[in-house]
């Protein structure tokens, strides 16, 4: 068999959506699109599809290749298809988000493309459907963050409780009661705490703690206790 025979030919591309947590702000990784159409402007990450590869090895490749990331967690979002959605012709995309510890991740970024870091309130106007991918990815992410730790991948290894209300305020997009977070995230019992303490803010200092993730898995729905109501805006 050679093909099917009228069939429409349909490009398939890659679009990747990679957040970083700064220990300040939830950030999205851009490039500048390197041809056309719409050279030289912000976008997402992406490429196309190889006929070798599936979508999952087609996004690493592409995350690989424009910024040197590798070994991250991925996830595929959704498959964006209307019909006029690329100019050049007819382009299906699966868009992926990434997300990653920012100060982790410095030294591997590929300046080839001139990748650069933008706080989600002032990221730049994207190409094409990209600000939907942007927009559904963080509904997505705010969504499983009630029920799994996947924020804890924007995370170093060793935190405190003051870093982690403000990374939760920074995807939740909200503000939350210092003592009321402290208590509830202490008293689920997945936190394991350290002897050292971090005083870079203050003399006194906060203790370093690490999540267990035994314990996370066997009692997923524990951090419903403290996850605010998202405001599902970024304004």
């Amino acid at each position: 068999m050679t093909g099917y025979n009228n069939e429409a030919r349909i490009v398939q591309a890659i679009d990747c959506l990679v957040f970083g947590f700064d220990g300040e702000t939830l950030k999205i990784l851009l490039i500048k699109r390197g041809f056309q159409p719409e050279k030289g402007k912000w976008s997402l990450m992406g490429g196309f599809a190889k006929m070798t590869e599936s979508l999952e090895q087609a996004s690493n490749r592409v995350l690989k290749q424009l910024t040197g990331l590798d070994g991250m967690y991925l996830e595929q979002l959704h498959t964006f298809s209307e019909p006029n959605r690329d100019p050049v012709e007819r382009t299906i995309s699966t868009a992926y988000f990434a997300l990653i510890d920012i100060n982790k991740y410095k030294q591997q970024l590929n300046d080839d493309y001139h990748a650069e870091w933008f706080p989600l309130k002032k990221m730049p106007k994207l190409i094409f459907d990209q600000q939907e991918m942007v927009e559904l990815a963080l509904k997505r992410i705010r969504y499983k963050a009630a029920l799994h730790p996947i924020l804890f991948e924007l995370l170093p290894g060793r935190f405190t409780i003051p870093q982690l209300q403000i990374l939760y305020e920074s995807v939740y997009n909200t503000k939350i009661d210092k003592r009321n977070f402290s208590k509830r995230v202490l008293s689920t019992g997945l936190l394991v705490k350290q002897e050292e303490k971090d005083k870079s803010g203050s003399k006194r200092g906060a203790f370093y703690y690490q999540l267990n993730m035994q314990k996370y898995y066997a009692k997923f729905q524990a951090f419903l206790n403290f996850i605010p109501n998202p405001t599902n805006l970024i304004s």
